[in-house]
């Protein structure tokens, strides 16, 4: 099951990398070359990300944030917030594809790493969503309804965004 989720990720990826590489083009032969540039160093910084990543497989492998801007620029960073923010921004991106990407805020040997095993991606999950229903929750709480009611609303406000997603 987990070679499934990383090859149906691996050819989600490889489909945006082309869609990505012929806007890249296009982008080049207009007037923005500036804008392209920009592209091209966000696919190369994602290609990177994921190169790097691609050797860290388990939380025991889990690679912190300085290692991995280390490997992704090639120096080290001078600025911990600021240096990092689009390394960050990456893996936000690369997640929202549905590339699973963990992460470990252990003192001692946390940080990004790909999961090793269903457990590891099934606990990644249930962090999430945990996460995502407790500020529900505080959503449900301010507007003084019940949470299954809240979520509820939200479904229907909704409505077909995601709609064609639920077979996958």
């Amino acid at each position: 099951m987990d070679k499934n989720i990383f090859k149906a990720a691996e050819e989600r990826l490889r489909l945006r990398e082309h869609d990505e590489a012929y806007r890249l083009k296009a982008a080049m032969e207009g007037a923005s070359r500036k804008a392209a540039a920009s592209e091209l160093e966000t696919v190369r910084l994602r290609g990177s990300v994921l190169a790097v990543l691609a050797l860290h497989i388990g939380s025991v492998h889990a690679i912190g944030m300085g290692e991995l801007y280390e490997q992704v620029y090639g120096e080290p960073w001078e600025n911990r917030i600021n240096d990092t923010r689009a390394l960050r921004h990456v893996i936000t991106a690369l997640r929202r594809e549905g590339i699973p990407i963990n992460s470990s805020t252990a003192k001692t040997g946390g940080g990004y790493y790909h999961p090793a095993a269903g457990s590891e991606l099934a606990n990644y999950l249930r962090r999430n969503k945990i996460r995502a229903l407790k500020i529900l929750n505080i959503n449900a709480k301010i507007t003084r309804v019940s949470l299954p009611n809240y979520l509820g609303q939200c479904q229907l406000e909704m409505g077909e965004v995601g709609h064609g997603d639920e077979a996958a």
